[in-house]
């Protein structure tokens, strides 16, 4: 009786510990989100004199930028999986698993020399339209 609940122990001892170690990782990894430039944030709801709905409004302070972001990626075959890289072409924005194999032969060429996109929604509408 005393090995079976040493067992149970043990077993919930080690789950607990791998929930608290899976939920450092996640939280580690997550990113905090960026204000967008130029956008309004209601704070608050306030009445006025007559009982209006009054929104109290804070302006957040636009980035300021010397060019605008360019937004292009180049699809690309890499050791039999797609890689997306950032418009210099050196930076990988997304690794997306997804073998070479299963597009056809004449994407295949065009993946191996790689494939323009001016967003990033055209990359995904790409994939999925091949790998769904």
């Amino acid at each position: 009786m005393k090995r079976v609940l040493y067992c149970v122990l043990l077993f919930v001892a080690a789950s607990v510990a791998c929930l608290l170690a899976g939920y450092g990782i996640t939280r580690y990894y997550v990113r905090q989100e960026r204000a967008l430039p130029n956008t309004v944030m209601e704070t608050e709801t306030v009445r006025d004199m007559e009982g209006r709905a009054v929104a109290a409004r804070e302006q957040i302070q636009p980035v300021v930028e010397t060019e605008p972001l360019e937004e292009e990626y180049y699809l690309v075959s890499e050791s039999g999986f797609l890689l997306v890289f950032c418009s210099d072409r050196t930076t990988i924005c997304l690794y997306t698993h997804i073998p070479v194999t299963d597009f056809p032969e004449e994407e295949r060429a065009r993946l191996m020399e790689g494939i323009w996109f001016p967003t990033m929604m055209d990359v995904y509408h790409y994939l999925e339209s091949y790998t769904s």
